[in-house]
């Protein structure tokens, strides 16, 4: 996570003032591994897809994204920290053991999280994901209402612009709301070979509603972050930490940044989150439809 912070302009200086504390921020994903790096922070957890009661994440992927957004990195001394490392989670379960998901329980998954905003004072929530079964444009329309709604009732919503690029309109189904902040990726000149980068596959705008899409990018390239087969042999920890690739693993970085504005600045709404996040962002001279305003510049965002 060091080069991500570094590319994001998440500065030491920056952490050391702001870290998401008392910001509650919701996750829908494959679930969470209840990792050290987490610290007693995962407030509440429903599981759509099974029902189990206790926390768990049978697949990796929303441990992986939990890690990136609000890791505390206990495990690696603050190396592998998260953006928002003090934030409180709220995590829905809402994809099976291989990452995949329908329309039904996300919808049930996103009203449980309106339900519930009053009681966890949730402010912000990040969607890294895709679905197995192929959408109608009718189902798309009624998910991007319901998250209108979110939006309208004073959540930021953060969502991946998905792995379909880069040919364009491969932004993914949740991507397309018109307030919604979708997130795409970008590794800048980090992997100078060029091969395997996350941006080459990054979901591409407009939408199927014409609408300008992604908003943002952030990194996505071989991310390390919390896994969820951590475990203890002997006296230490094995299988702590893993590198994943995709634009799930951009988004959490700009959901993190919008807990770290909210904790400088509670009574900002998500229109001027979005502003203060796009604004501010960092040109890379590339497509409208690649890179949406730039990459996310935490630091810049602060200082608005």
């Amino acid at each position: 996570m060091w080069r991500v912070k570094e590319q994001i302009n998440c500065t030491e200086k920056v952490q050391n003032k702001y870290s998401g504390k008392n910001i509650s921020v919701a996750v829908l994903d494959t679930g969470i591994f209840l990792h050290p790096d987490f610290s007693g922070r995962v407030l509440a957890f429903r599981d759509f897809i099974h029902q189990i009661e206790k926390p768990y994440d049978d697949c990796g992927h929303g441990t992986h994204v939990a890690g990136c957004l609000a890791g505390d990195g206990y495990l690696s001394e603050g190396r592998f920290c998260g953006v928002a490392p003090s934030c409180s989670l709220i995590v829905g379960k809402v994809l099976d053991k291989k990452g995949n998901g329908n329309v039904d329980n996300m919808m049930t998954a996103i009203r449980w999280i309106l339900d519930n905003q009053k009681e966890f004072d949730v402010r912000v929530l990040n969607i890294s994901i895709g679905f197995e079964e192929k959408i109608s444009e009718y189902k798309i329309k009624k998910l991007v209402d319901l998250l209108e709604t979110v939006w309208a009732e004073g959540i930021f919503v953060a969502v991946a612009a998905g792995n379909k690029g880069p040919k364009a309109k491969s932004i993914s189904p949740l991507g397309m709301s018109k307030n919604i902040v979708t997130v795409g990726c970008h590794d800048l000149d980090y992997y100078k070979e060029g091969i395997h980068l996350c941006e080459s596959y990054s979901g591409r705008g407009p939408s199927i509603f014409s609408l300008k899409k992604p908003d943002l990018v952030a990194p996505g390239t071989n991310i390390i972050s919390t896994c969820h087969q951590c475990r203890r042999a002997g006296k230490q920890f094995v299988d702590i930490y893993e590198a994943k690739s995709g634009t799930s693993f951009a988004t959490p970085l700009v959901a993190g940044a919008a807990a770290l504005l909210l904790e400088k600045q509670s009574s900002l709404t998500p229109e001027e989150i979005k502003f203060r996040l796009c604004y501010t962002a960092t040109d890379l001279k590339e497509p409208w439809n690649k890179q949406g305003w730039g990459m996310l510049n935490i630091k810049r965002a602060l200082e608005l």
